[in-house]
């Protein structure tokens, strides 16, 4: 039986998430004050108590995700995973769980990664919109036939759920023609920016410098990534990977298809929420999957 430990991205924070971890065991402690000395604020207090809108903002977002995922692997019973991967954001917090990136480092790139995006949102208004119900090819297609706009598929989530990135106008005018090709749905997010798209380059190039000038080891077993849904254990190959994910599509359905042809048996999610459980079910129905303990 091999078992695949996942990592949720983006969008499953919730006020008092960690706070049971922390007040059971002393490492979690231990991971939250280092959290709270790197980042130079007090993210504990807004993890246990904040507001929503506290927690939305992206510099405490992806930091908390990750804090989050990274304690709960850290303490999770017989953790012994086979392979690994993380949706977006999740992929540094799978880096961490896997010993490929030291906890101090991991959390100073998220912290890097999401002041960066923030930055490359400011610079380019921009937007995302999930389509429900259309094969793939159909909306990459829809998405290649916009013309004058940046409009790309971004995330790869399960058969019928896929995420596309772009400008404003881009993105209106896909969602229109996405109702018009059969979508169920075409709905645009609450998000502040095209994530996994050209547009964020800016993004891309300062969290490269980031990534290049730190240490990543030969982590305990293979990370699927999000560029390209293969395994890879090398730490340069790895590097280069992470560099491309802010601007390249994540391909979880493929990740997770590629999982379980390499003999996956068992998906266990770390961090926050239950997205991603229900991702892979929506992928394999026959799949089991679980939240770590």
């Amino acid at each position: 039986m091999k078992k695949a430990y996942i990592f949720p991205g983006q969008g499953s924070q919730f006020t008092g998430m960690g706070k049971g971890l922390y007040e059971q065991h002393e490492e979690v402690m231990r991971l939250f004050d280092m959290a709270n000395e790197i980042l130079v604020f007090d993210i504990t207090a807004v993890m246990f108590s904040g507001t929503d809108e506290e927690l939305k903002q992206t510099k405490v977002t992806q930091p908390a995700i990750f804090l989050h995922s990274v304690a709960q692997a850290a303490v999770a019973k017989d953790f012994h995973p086979d392979m690994v991967a993380g949706h977006s954001l999740g992929e540094f917090s799978a880096l961490v769980a896997s010993k490929v990136l030291r906890f101090e480092d991991g959390l100073r790139l998220v912290s890097k990664r999401a002041l960066a995006m923030q930055a490359a949102c400011e610079a380019n208004p921009s937007t995302m919109a999930a389509i429900l119900g259309l094969e793939d090819a159909k909306v990459e297609e829809v998405c290649a036939s916009i013309e004058g706009e940046v409009v790309v598929a971004a995330n790869y989530n399960c058969p019928g759920q896929l995420v596309i990135s772009g400008t404003n106008r881009g993105i209106e005018l896909a969602c229109e023609k996405m109702k018009e090709a059969g979508a169920k749905r075409a709905l645009p997010l609450p998000v502040g920016g095209a994530f996994h798209s050209p547009l964020m380059k800016p993004a891309e190039e300062e969290l490269a410098k980031a990534i290049s000038e730190t240490t990543f080891h030969e982590g305990i077993c293979p990370i699927y990534q999000n560029v390209d849904a293969r395994p890879h254990t090398d730490p340069e190959e790895i590097k280069q990977n992470l560099i491309k994910q802010l601007t390249a599509p994540v391909r979880w359905t493929q990740t997770v298809q590629a999982m379980l042809a390499d003999g996956a048996t068992h998906f266990v999610e770390c961090g926050p929420g239950k997205v991603l459980q229900g991702l892979v079910k929506k992928i394999d129905r026959n799949a089991e999957v679980s939240s770590a303990e």
